[in-house]
């Protein structure tokens, strides 16, 4: 097996490209209008608006290169002599100077706004985890201190059977705890842009039939049409993501109903449905079931989750070039993981 590593080389390219269509698109705009006798401050202001819009969407680079594009098509297409990069009107070079400080201008205005409106979503994403790790955490180390204390203050009283089962009790709510801060790092990495993959091309039924067995073989059915095509995933991400939707479907699922997961493919993708029987979900919920920490408990009360383990898995999916979505259904509740198969992978 190849080892791959993922890695973000869009961004340099896209603070290129973005300013050279949006200014491509204002400039052809200006150049139109130019034929029904546009004002030259009309034109100005159409290619204003493409750094506007350079600026409030991309990178102060970007917006400086889109106002430096700006002037020189506007020397070139729009002052006399027309077609070339030279200016001898004296209005024509002031509007240009005009037009370079207010680009100038609006490249810091828009970093500063974006900056602050950045700083808002983290604050308010700390705020929310607060909210979250409030009661989220509290709740398996109250059962694990209650059955630890329990323990150690009857354990020369209790038989063997009850000190088993108050330990079994502890290990399963560490075990709950440990997904909960797994779920919060990766969470935070997603929301950072920092979530580093490191791929390699192997079967996803080891992944599934492990998860499997760990959560509640006797519960959960795998049905898969074999030979299925490898896929390029991490074996520890991509086993916390579709963990996290068997958790959740198991935690609304009807009582003693079957879990199904059923693989399938195609030339282009793998799929992965996880199916329950239980409440349907509506259409309100199914559309913000992924937003981080959208939860059905309200307040402090209820059996709803923590609004984690979904956005979690949509990360990580989308981190893999994956799609995930939940299925409007006449029963119960589908969620479906589709990832992408190379060509010309072998089965």
């Amino acid at each position: 097996m190849r080892l791959y590593r993922n890695q973000d080389c869009s961004f340099p390219v896209r603070q290129t490209l973005l300013p050279l269509v949006v200014m491509a698109v204002a400039v052809s705009t200006a150049y139109g209008l130019s034929a029904l006798d546009i004002t030259q401050a009309g034109i100005l202001l159409i290619l204003q608006l493409g750094v506007v819009i350079v600026a409030l969407s991309s990178t102060r680079f970007a917006s400086l290169l889109a106002g430096l594009i700006g002037a020189l098509c506007f020397n070139y297409f729009f002052t006399a002599p027309r077609f070339s990069l030279q200016m001898f009107n004296a209005a024509d070079i002031f509007n240009l100077m005009v037009f370079l400080m207010i680009a100038v201008l609006t490249s810091h205005l828009a970093i500063q706004y974006r900056q602050q409106k950045q700083a808002l979503a983290q604050a308010e994403m700390r705020s929310r985890i607060l909210l979250s790790v409030s009661h989220d955490l509290r709740t398996p180390l109250a059962g694990i201190i209650g059955n630890l204390s329990t323990l150690q203050e009857y354990q020369s009283r209790l038989p063997a059977e009850d000190q088993d089962e108050l330990l079994q009790s502890a290990m399963t709510e560490s075990h709950r705890l440990h997904r909960y801060i797994e779920n919060l790092l990766q969470a935070t990495k997603l929301q950072q842009g920092k979530l580093q993959l490191n791929t390699q091309f192997q079967s996803i039924l080891p992944v599934l039939r492990s998860l499997i067995d760990r959560v509640n073989p006797e519960r959960i059915q795998l049905r898969a049409t074999t030979p299925l095509p490898e896929v390029s995933i991490q074996h520890a991400l991509m086993e916390q993501a579709i963990h996290n939707i068997l958790d959740n479907a198991m935690k609304y699922a009807w009582p003693d109903t079957p879990i199904t997961v059923t693989v399938s493919h195609d030339q282009q993708a793998l799929r992965i449905e996880i199916h329950n029987q239980g409440p349907v979900i509506s259409n309100q919920d199914r559309e913000r079931a992924f937003e981080l920490f959208f939860s059905s408990r309200k307040g402090d009360q209820g059996d709803g989750g923590t609004g984690l383990g979904l956005t979690v898995s949509q990360g990580i999916v989308q981190a893999h070039q994956g799609d995930i979505q939940m299925q409007p259904t006449d029963a119960g509740c589908t969620v479906c993981i589709s990832l992408p198969v190379l060509q010309g992978n072998p089965s």
